[in-house]
Formats: C-alpha cells, structure tokens, sequence
C-alpha cells in the first residue's frame, strides 16, 4: 500500500499540505470557462473571481473598486480597467447606483459562446 500512495505521489503536481491555515477563510469556486477564456486578461479573471468570493458570502455584496484593489493588490485604476474589460466581454453586467451608492455587479456563471 505505501508503493502505491508512493506512485500517486510521484503523478501528483499539487499537493495539499496542512490546508487547515489555508481553508480558514473558505475558498472560491471560479468556472472553468472563465479560467481558461482568451478573451479577458489575468487581471479580468482575478477580478471576477474576487467579486465571487465576495459574493459567495451571502449572495450579496458591496465591494468598492478602493476595497476590491487593496484585496488585489493592484491599483484602483486597474480594477477599473478590468471591470471594464469584463463588462466588454460579456462576464458582467454593472447597474449604477449614483448619489455615492454602490454599483450592482451581475456576474454572468453560464457559458456564452460570445465570450
């Protein structure tokens, strides 16, 4: 039995260690399509799976692009060029508020062959 648990071992390029510390805060489940689309950025995708993990919460968020960039570790101005970026393409939708109110985020989790 060690042989085999060896084996696996050795095919395996990831492997889990210890991932109490790393689960504590839960994890995000971003869809594959948005992972490997080549119509949006690395950041795009970042962002889109940030506003998910704020979103898996409760079903409800209200991330401010100052919040979404110091989680990010990026610029605001970056986040809005990947908001915008996602918007282009179709992975969200934005309904703005005004008067100092949140923007509504739709985030799109079906497939559209379009993107």
């Amino acid at each position: 039995m060690e042989e085999l648990r060896q084996i696996l071992e050795k095919r395996r390029n990831i492997i889990l260690q210890g991932a109490d510390a790393l689960s504590a805060k839960g994890y995000t489940a971003v869809p594959n399509h948005v992972l490997e689309s080549d119509k949006i950025s690395p950041g795009a995708k970042l962002t889109y799976a940030m506003l998910l993990k704020y979103a898996w919460q409760d079903d409800f968020c209200f991330p401010g692009q100052n919040r979404l960039a110091d989680d990010m570790g990026v610029t605001r101005q970056s986040v809005n060029t990947y908001i915008k970026e996602l918007v282009k393409k179709n992975f969200i939708a934005i309904k703005r508020q005004g008067q100092g109110r949140p923007n509504i985020y739709t985030l799109k989790l079906t497939v559209d062959k379009s993107r």
